[in-house]
C-alpha cells in the first residue's frame, strides 16, 4: 500500500518523465476538471509531501493522494498501458513520455499559490527537506492519551508513515500500538527509527524492516496474525484502532516483545 517510501519513489519517477518538457495534452477524468487543458504548459517541478504528489505546471499545482489503490504510471508515447483505461484519472503526456494517474484517491488542480490549502496542515515531511524531528515530537505529545499507533499516523504530526510502518515501528521499539502517548518511553528514538525506516526503504522496489531482503521475511508482524515472532515464537495478534471507528486502522503485535 501506498506510504511516504511509495509517493517518494512515484515523484522521482514523474520528475525524471516530465520536468522540463511541455505537455502536448491533458486529459482530467474527475468531473470537476474535465474541461481542464494545460497542455503547452511545461512541467517545473515534482515534489512529494507525505504521502501527497505535487506536479507544479506554471502557475497551478496538479494534486494527487493514492490513497490505497493508487498510483502513477509512466508510458512511452503510444505504449500500451497496463491497466484499463476506465481506471485513469489523469493523463499527462510530453513529446517523450505519457504520465497516467490510475485510481487516485484525490486528484485536483489548484494555483500555486494555494498549496498550502492542500498540504499545509501536514507536519513535518519524513522524507523532505523541511525535517523537524522536534517539531514532529512536540506535535505527537500534544495529545498524550492518543494511543501511539494512531498518533504516528496522524499525518498532521508527521507526515509519511502509513500502517505498515508503523506496526513495525512500534515492533521495532516494543510497544503496543494501543499504549497512550504519556507512557511511551522516548518519543524522539521512535520518530528517529521511523525516518530512518523511510529512508532506508526509499529507493528499494520491496518494503524491507527486517533487514532480509526475501519473499515473506521483509516485515516483522504486520499481515502475520496468528503466525509466529520471528523473535520468540509466540503467534501475533491482530486488532482495529483508530480515534473512532470510521478511522479505525487493522494493527498488528506480538504480545511478548511488545509491552
Amino acid at each position: 500500500m501506498p506510504e511516504g517510501d511509495t509517493v517518494f519513489q512515484t515523484a522521482a519517477r514523474l520528475r525524471h518523465a516530465l520536468v522540463g518538457e511541455t505537455l502536448t495534452r491533458t486529459d482530467f477524468r474527475v468531473p470537476r476538471f474535465a474541461t481542464l487543458d494545460l497542455s503547452g504548459r511545461a512541467v517545473d517541478e515534482v515534489l512529494s509531501r507525505g504521502k501527497h504528489l505535487l506536479v507544479r505546471i506554471g502557475d497551478v499545482t496538479v494534486h494527487s493522494h493514492l490513497r490505497m489503490e493508487g498510483r502513477w504510471s509512466v508510458f512511452a508515447p503510444g505504449e500500451r498501458w497496463n491497466r484499463p483505461a476506465h481506471l485513469a484519472r489523469a493523463v499527462l503526456e510530453t513529446p517523450r513520455s505519457v504520465a497516467v494517474g490510475f485510481e487516485l484517491g484525490v486528484l485536483e488542480v489548484v494555483p500555486r499559490t494555494a498549496e498550502a490549502e492542500v498540504v499545509g496542515h501536514l507536519g513535518p515531511d519524513l522524507l523532505g527537506p523541511d525535517w523537524d524531528a522536534a517539531e514532529a515530537v512536540q506535535r505527537i505529545r500534544s495529545a498524550p492519551d492518543v494511543p501511539i499507533a494512531v498518533a504516528l499516523l496522524d499525518q498532521r504530526n508527521l507526515a509519511g508513515l502509513g500502517n505498515v510502518y508503523v506496526n513495525e515501528l512500534c515492533f521495532l521499539r516494543g510497544i503496543r500500538p494501543q499504549r497512550a502517548v504519556v507512557e511511551v518511553p522516548g518519543v524522539e528514538a521512535v520518530v528517529d527509527l521511523g525516518r530512518r525506516l523511510l529512508v532506508a526503504n526509499r529507493d528499494r522496489a520491496a518494503r524491507v524492516t527486517t533487514g532480509v531482503d526475501q519473499r515473506g521475511r521483509r516485515l516483522w508482524v504486520y499481515g502475520r496474525a496468528g503466525e509466529p515472532c520471528r523473535r520468540c515464537g509466540t503467534r501475533i495478534e491482530r486488532g482495529d484502532l483508530g480515534r473512532t471507528e470510521l478511522e479505525e486502522r487493522v494493527t498488528f503485535w506480538c504480545p511478548s516483545c511488545q509491552r
